[in-house]
């Protein structure tokens, strides 16, 4: 399997140096060149498959012969050391709860990945390797935990100041050993500029790669989910479609990929907060990005969705047929916390603040389609939301293990404010993988 960037104009690279390089050398996102669909009868007997086998089915062709069945199996298997339930909330409404892994958020499952992917092309290699990332509140720390100890591998963290919660900046700045994080001055799309400028700066004495969904290896394993939320759930008979709290469009993305490959999903909803740019380029035709701004459901504060361009390429750009089976709604912070009550005084359940939001997205989207089972990804546990979830809805939050264990730990960031910033720390810190 080889991989092209959307911008096309860089030569077409493997599956490893697409992970290796993170962003195609004209700041192109890498996209696989064929996507080929699954066996009928397999997609008709998921129930008969384990978690393990379904996603190695799903993720096989993209790896190719880059890495040996046998390994990929066992990062597989690595990565996926952990529950994914489908919670039913009301008749025709469920969610798909993604924050069983240890930093309790979605991202896990690709940063593990991931960070397997690099260790395995790294074992053999003396060469250090920088994985520079981006984070809007849940990246950051899925990343730091999943690459924690790699070898060969150095982590640097961008995070907006004062824009992630206090457990979020917790899970990225306590881990120290290869994990460094830096506290930037300004909003999620600064620190992503930051990141894709790096990539193409010839100045920057480092081998970089990202961990952002931009990477392929940290967006593709996101379609597992949506496999083993649909193995829970067909045999209801019902259409099912999913509504995905949405800010660089990774989740939803790979998503679209899981359909493309064969899984029967109706529709996509993407549910976003005031940063609307996808909705109203729904409305008006015409993609206009803007500067991100700041609600409670922080992670999806993104003005510019990277990935947006992926599922512009998989619907063809035809806009027409991307509203086909694709719709996006927006909704504010009042909304959200209404719709967390909502949830929570009717059907006994607490949702955080991302996960509100895609309720939210299903309940417009069944407006015009009551019969089909409509399931919103609960993206994050509660806990790391504590300041929005425990006042909104009158309750205290047991803490988790995983949680307990760092909060009493140190905050160790530094803090920078330009690209120049971050250029001179890159290339005066020395690597300690």
């Amino acid at each position: 399997m080889n991989y092209y960037s959307l911008h096309k104009k860089s030569p077409n690279v493997s599956f490893q140096e697409a992970v290796v390089n993170g962003l195609a050398p004209d700041r192109g996102l890498y996209f696989p060149e064929k996507i080929t669909p699954l066996a009928k009868e397999f997609i008709a007997n998921l129930d008969k498959y384990s978690n393990e086998e379904i996603a190695f089915k799903a993720i096989q062709q993209f790896v190719g012969d880059a890495i040996p069945k046998e390994t990929l199996q066992e990062i597989v298997k690595d990565t996926l050391s952990f529950d994914f339930p489908v919670v039913p909330i009301d008749e025709n409404t469920a969610t798909l709860e993604l924050f069983h892994g240890p930093t309790m958020a979605f991202k896990d499952v690709g940063a593990r990945f991931m960070a397997r992917c690099l260790g395995y092309f790294n074992k053999n290699n003396n060469a250090k390797v920088t994985v520079l990332v981006a984070t809007s509140g849940d990246t950051g720390g899925a990343v730091a935990h999943g690459f924690l100890g790699v070898k060969g591998v150095e982590v640097v963290i961008l995070y907006p100041s004062g824009k992630v919660s206090d457990i979020q900046e917790k899970q990225l700045t306590t881990l120290g050993q290869n994990i460094t994080a830096l506290e930037v001055e300004g909003v999620f799309d600064d620190c992503q500029e930051m990141v894709k400028t790096a990539f193409l700066d010839t100045e920057i004495n480092r081998v970089l790669t990202s961990a952002n969904s931009i990477n392929i290896a940290r967006w593709l394993p996101q379609m597992f989910y949506f496999f083993f939320a649909y193995k829970q759930v067909y045999k209801q008979h019902k259409e099912v479609v999913f509504s995905v709290p949405s800010g660089n469009f990774g989740n939803i993305c790979a998503g679209i990929m899981a359909q493309k490959l064969g899984l029967p999903i109706k529709h996509f909803v993407a549910s976003t907060n005031i940063n609307d740019t996808v909705p109203n380029y729904l409305v008006k035709g015409v993609y206009e990005p803007k500067p991100s701004k700041m609600t409670i459901s922080n992670a999806m504060d993104v003005g510019n969705p990277s990935n947006f361009i992926r599922i512009q390429e998989l619907y063809g750009n035809d806009i027409s047929s991307l509203r086909k089976t694709f719709s996006s709604y927006a909704f504010n912070d009042h909304e959200t916390r209404e719709a967390m009550k909502k949830i929570h005084q009717k059907e006994g359940y607490i949702p955080d603040p991302h996960g509100a939001v895609g309720y939210l997205g299903a309940k417009e989207y069944q407006k015009n389609d009551a019969d089909s089972l409509c399931i919103f990804l609960e993206t994050a546990h509660p806990v790391k939301f504590l300041d929005v979830v425990e006042p909104t809805l009158s309750v205290n939050i047991e803490i988790p293990k995983q949680i307990e264990e760092i909060l009493h730990k140190e905050k160790e960031a530094k803090f920078i404010n330009t690209y120049s910033d971050l250029k001179a720390f890159l290339n005066s810190e020395k690597i300690r993988a």
